[in-house]
Parts: structure tokens; C-alpha cells; sequence
């Protein structure tokens, strides 16, 4: 068993036989906004529907991130570990839909409610549409388009100057102290808030005890450091974007470890929760396969700035103090419970009742790693459109998803005993995610009427 779960990436805070994982500011910003109107070659925006244009064929994520990758990893915007299998055709819908998003995006000021409404259908893949409407969901980008540049300059900065204060070795600091300690006497050091050269000797030796000793803070960051690079390593080790000895998989794991330290000391109250990477990686892979080549220079300062945004509405799940209370993680699986029960009793009694499956089993991973271990790569980015769209956050439609997984494989599950019934729910079966969502959409109207 355990040989199992070390082979199937289960996180260590989540390796429980009760839980175990399933089986297999600059002028390119104003070209970049240029990539969204009508061209005459590719018109996006259809005038009827005899007359539409396909847009291009878009670059489709990996179909599972458990199918084998190719021999070799592919450049920046055509990494995708797909086979044929995973290639399948874009519909009408599809193309109407990114019609439609194009459009939307094309406007000196977005429609954010709007976009949300056509986003949560599922975005296409390709043309680096999921990438800009996360951006935009997520806050990151504002809706006047006018002001990107201006934005994303500022923050890319303020991400530089994080790693800079941030994963700078004390030695170095140390020695950046003395520098500016030594070049000027010690009145216009003091004047600058600058320790004197013996100061430093003093306070910062590496066998400093004191607890504002940057060398004590380093060796307590250290432990995290060390977990975060294990974890990174073993983020989607199927897929060559992340994992492998290219150098394009090492630069991408660098980003998502830098992403992940910062994140940790920005955020004494939580640091590094094992499973952060899990939900790193789809932010990242997103953003690094934008076809803007300056965005994909800054997909680690984009990313950075989004996951912090993503954590926002449930980072009450990774803090364990808060586990038992009203907006902790049990908290939330007892809301996934009820809902259950309002809309399906007959399966909640015969799961909690009859077979005793305590919903923690199971929805623990579920919800704290938003359905990233549930499916194949492909179809969590799907999802997460959907979790993204809502204005509310995330979790509310997540806590529906969840519930609709249930309901669509309630005949086996009411057929079950406990033993079946868990290894059914912790090895959820394939499924096509656009019923997924529908049925969980389909509650939502249930709940509101």
C-alpha cells in the first residue's frame, strides 16, 4: 500500500489508508490587447451563423497527466503531454465559446460578470485565452485593459523585490551589511539604518542563538525549504513540463519552488502546507504556456500574485489550529454532508447511516486540493474554469462539483457496502466533466429555487 501511494503522489499529510489517491507595462502589452480583435485572416467574432471562421486549432493541455509523455519535452507553447486519444476535436460550442470570450476580451473594458458567465462553461483551449480569463478572474488583471501594463509592471517588480529580501542567503546579507558598513564612517552608516561591521560580527554570526538572528531564521526556514523542493519534485511526474532532467522541467521546477518559499515567508501564520504544489502547478502550467512570449517570461511573478489570490478563499483549510473551527476543513465537509443530504437522502443515509463512509475519508483530498488528484490534468483544468468563475469563490461551486460526483454514481454506491463504496469514492472513476458540471450547476438552480 504504501508503495502504491509513494508511486501515485499521495501528499504525506494526506498518506491515510482512509484517504489513499486515485489511479492512473510596455508596447507588447498593447500588442498583446491587438491579439483579441477581429483580424480579416482569423475573424473570432462571428456576424451570423453561415459565415462563421473557425479560429485557429487551439494547443490542448495533456489528456492525463498518467499517460506516458513523449521522448522529448516540447518548447514553451506546445508542451502538452497529450496523445491522440486526449486530441479530440474542438466542438461548435467550443469554438463559439472562444468566439465569444475573444470578443469580450477585445473590449477596452471587460465585462468581468460577463466573462464569468461564458468562462464558467469551460474555456478552449489555445490562443492563450485560459491564461488571460484566469488572470482576469482571479483579479489579477484589471478590467480596463488600459491599465495592464501599469499593473502588471508594478506587481512583476514587487514579486523581484520579494525574491530578492527573501531568498537571499544570510551570508550574503551579512555581507551586503559589511559592505555598506565599510564604505561609508559609522555616523552616515547609522544614518542610514545600517549595522556597523562589529555589529554584525556580534548579532549574525551563523551560531547566533538569538532569535532575530537571520542565520537562526534561516536554519528554521531551512526544514521548509527542504519539504517544498521534495514536494516540487514530485509534482505530476508524468508530465515533462514539470518533472524529468531537461533543463525546461529544472526552470519550471525552480519557479514553483521559488513561488512556494516566498509564499512561506510571507505567510508565518501558514508557511507551506504539504499539497500547496498541487495547486501551484495548474496556475503555472497555465501562465507559462501563454503564447505572449513577455508573459511567459513573467509566468513565475504572474503566478505567485494568482495563487496567493486562489488561497484567499480557503486558506482556512490549510491552517491546522483552524481545523475544527466554523470556516476550518471539517467544517466544510460537514457543509458538503448537508448538502448531500438536502438534495439526494436516500444516497446520504446509505453512505453515513448504513455504511458508515464518514464523508472525511474521501473529501478531505477532494476539497483541500480542489479535484487536482480526482482527475487527469485536461480535465482539472476544465474544472477549475468553473471554480474560478464564481463570483463568490471558489468553494461554494466546489462543495456542488463534489456533491455531483456522488449523485452520478449513486446506483453503484447505494449497491456498495463500506469497502467497495470507499475504493469507489477514493478512486473515482473517469467521467465526461461537462455532465460534471452540469448536474453541479443544476444544483445550484435546485438550491436557489
Amino acid at each position: 500500500m504504501h508503495n502504491q501511494m509513494v508511486k501515485k503522489r499521495v501528499p504525506e499529510w494526506l498518506n491515510s489508508s482512509l484517504w489513499s489517491s486515485p489511479p492512473s507595462a510596455s508596447p507588447a502589452d498593447d500588442d498583446r490587447a491587438q491579439c483579441y480583435t477581429s483580424k480579416p485572416s482569423t475573424p473570432t467574432t462571428p456576424t451570423t451563423s453561415a459565415s462563421v471562421v473557425e479560429p485557429p486549432l487551439p494547443v490542448l493541455p495533456p489528456s492525463s497527466a498518467r499517460e506516458q509523455p513523449p521522448p522529448e519535452p516540447q518548447p514553451v507553447d506546445s508542451v502538452s503531454d497529450h496523445d491522440d486519444r486526449g486530441a479530440a476535436i474542438p466542438s461548435p460550442e467550443d469554438f463559439s465559446r472562444q468566439s465569444q470570450l475573444l470578443a469580450e476580451l477585445s473590449k477596452k473594458i471587460i465585462n468581468v460578470r460577463e466573462l464569468r458567465k461564458i468562462a464558467a462553461q469551460g474555456i478552449p483551449d489555445g490562443a492563450g485565452i485560459r491564461s488571460t480569463v484566469w488572470k482576469l478572474l482571479l483579479g489579477y488583471l484589471p478590467p480596463d485593459r488600459a491599465l495592464w501594463p501599469s499593473e502588471v509592471a508594478k506587481k512583476r517588480s514587487q514579486y523581484k523585490n520579494f525574491k530578492n529580501e527573501l531568498l537571499m542567503n544570510p551570508s550574503e546579507i551579512t555581507r551586503k551589511l559589511e559592505d555598506n558598513g565599510t564604505n561609508c564612517d559609522g555616523e552616515e552608516s547609522k544614518s542610514k539604518g545600517l549595522l556597523s561591521r562589529s555589529h554584525i560580527a556580534h548579532g549574525e554570526h551563523p551560531l547566533s542563538l538569538g532569535k532575530s538572528s537571520i542565520w537562526n531564521q534561516f536554519f528554521q526556514d531551512t526544514e521548509i525549504i527542504e519539504q517544498i523542493d521534495r514536494d516540487v519534485k514530485r509534482t505530476h511526474p508524468d508530465m515533462h513540463f514539470f518533472s524529468g532532467d531537461s533543463q525546461f522541467a529544472k526552470s519550471n521546477q525552480d519557479a514553483l519552488k521559488n513561488i512556494l518559499v516566498v509564499f512561506a515567508k510571507l505567510n508565518p501564520g501558514i508557511r507551506y502546507v504539504q499539497g500547496m504544489n498541487e495547486l501551484l502547478a495548474p496556475l503555472y502550467y497555465v501562465f507559462k504556456n501563454d503564447p505572449d512570449e513577455e508573459y511567459v517570461a513573467a509566468a513565475e511573478a504572474d503566478t505567485f500574485f494568482c495563487f496567493v489570490e486562489l488561497l484567499s478563499g480557503f486558506r482556512d483549510h490549510f491552517c491546522q489550529q483552524l481545523d475544527n473551527s466554523i470556516v476550518g476543513i471539517r467544517s466544510t465537509i460537514t457543509r458538503l454532508s448537508q448538502l448531500l443530504k438536502e438534495h439526494d437522502e436516500e444516497l446520504w443515509r446509505h453512505l453515513e447511516i448504513t455504511t458508515k463512509v464518514n464523508p472525511q475519508f474521501y473529501a478531505f483530498r477532494w476539497i483541500t486540493l480542489l479535484l487536482t488528484q480526482e482527475f487527469n490534468f485536461a480535465d482539472s483544468l476544465h474544472i477549475w474554469d468553473t471554480l474560478l468563475s464564481d463570483s463568490e469563490g471558489p468553494q461554494e461551486t466546489l462543495l456542488r462539483v463534489c456533491c455531483a460526483m456522488l449523485i452520478l454514481v449513486r446506483r453503484r454506491l447505494l449497491a456498495g457496502d463500506f469497502t467497495s463504496n470507499l475504493k469507489l469514492l477514493q478512486h473515482y472513476p473517469p467521467t465526461n466533466i461537462s455532465h460534471l458540471l452540469y448536474v453541479a450547476n443544476k444544483l445550484r438552480v435546485q438550491s436557489s429555487g
